[in-house]
């Protein structure tokens, strides 16, 4: 699903994970498309480490770390990128609805955000400024695929 979308025109993909985690959606990319480049933002010590430990073998000049809490970012990454994915911890659900409303006036346009949130937490994106492509849930997750509009 996810792949018929990025057959838009970018010839590279460069992906923020931006409540990195393990890494695994920025290293499924990374794994993928061997052109893109991936950033990696947490908070976390056991999060950044378990990104590293993830990325041990990918060439480093396409991978950036940074120990950065994700919204004190946007305006450093959001222009640099073309796809992002925002799955911060189910329960700061309002820090990863509040971080798409920012990244909105930062990202460029048709730029991709793939964003999970708890399926029990009330959210529609604006859509001024975001086309809603997917919208599943699966379990207790909710799935938005959102492209920026123009």
């Amino acid at each position: 699903m996810l792949a018929e979308i990025l057959m838009e025109p970018y010839q590279k993909l460069a992906v923020w994970d931006a409540f990195a985690g393990s890494g695994a959606l920025g290293i499924e990319v990374l794994s993928r498309y061997n052109d893109s480049t991936a950033i990696f933002t947490d908070i976390s010590d056991d999060s950044l480490n378990a990104v590293r430990q993830n990325v041990r073998d990918i060439d480093w000049a396409r991978v950036k770390i940074d120990a950065s809490d994700a919204a004190s970012r946007i305006w450093k990454y959001a222009p640099r990128v073309n796809l992002v994915f925002v799955d911060p911890p189910y329960e700061n659900a309002r820090v990863g609805i509040d971080f798409v409303a920012n990244l909105a006036d930062n990202i460029v346009h048709g730029a991709i955000v793939v964003q999970e949130i708890e399926k029990t937490v009330p959210y529609s994106p604006d859509e001024k400024k975001w086309e809603v492509l997917r919208d599943k849930t699966y379990g207790r997750a909710r799935f938005l695929i959102l492209r920026r509009r123009n």
